[in-house]
């Protein structure tokens, strides 16, 4: 399928409502970015996707580098753009206002049981995304059990994450995986 001006606002559109969810990050609401790019506009197939996600989780930076590839994929430098200020307007725009308003109430009821509640939406919607990563992988023993061993070092050590990647990339690049 390909992409046309008419196609400008939808995307944008989407990438604004994503931009509110994206509680943990951008990379959490990546099923989502998947479900509309890949499986309902069909604008980039299921392999650039997969790429984008995996050249922006290589790079270093924040984790939202993925949607202005994504954005490139869909409609190159316009589309990375528009992805992108999508993305960043809404979520940075309600950032400083509710800081600002958090900040000022921080010992309030209401605020802390706030915060309180937004650690495990922020877990599901990483689990969901991990859950994607690994569907190309699942009749793959070795990648399960590599899966097993970054989970539970992550959550066992203090060992920084960069060196679970990298034993990742090389597990994948030996043909373990």
């Amino acid at each position: 399928m390909s992409f046309s001006s008419a196609d400008w606002w939808p995307l944008f559109a989407h990438f604004l409502a994503m931009s509110m969810l994206a509680v943990g990050g951008a990379v959490a609401v990546a099923p989502e970015i998947h479900r509309y790019v890949v499986d309902e506009r069909g604008w980039i197939d299921d392999s650039q996707f997969s790429a984008a996600l995996a050249l922006a989780q290589a790079a270093p930076g924040p984790n939202l580098l993925f949607v202005p590839v994504i954005g490139y994929g869909v409609a190159g430098l316009a589309g990375a753009m528009v992805a992108l200020v999508g993305l960043l307007a809404p979520s940075t725009t309600l950032a400083l206002v509710a800081s600002r308003w958090g900040r000022q109430r921080r010992e309030q009821r209401g605020v802390r049981a706030f915060v309180a509640g937004m650690a495990p939406i922020t877990i599901g919607l990483l689990l969901s995304t991990g859950s994607l990563l690994a569907m190309p992988m699942v009749h793959v023993p070795a990648a399960w059990l590599l899966i097993a061993a970054t989970v539970a070092l992550s959550l066992k050590t203090r060992l920084n994450p960069v060196w679970l990647i990298a034993g990742g990339a090389v597990a994948g690049a030996g043909g373990l995986t």
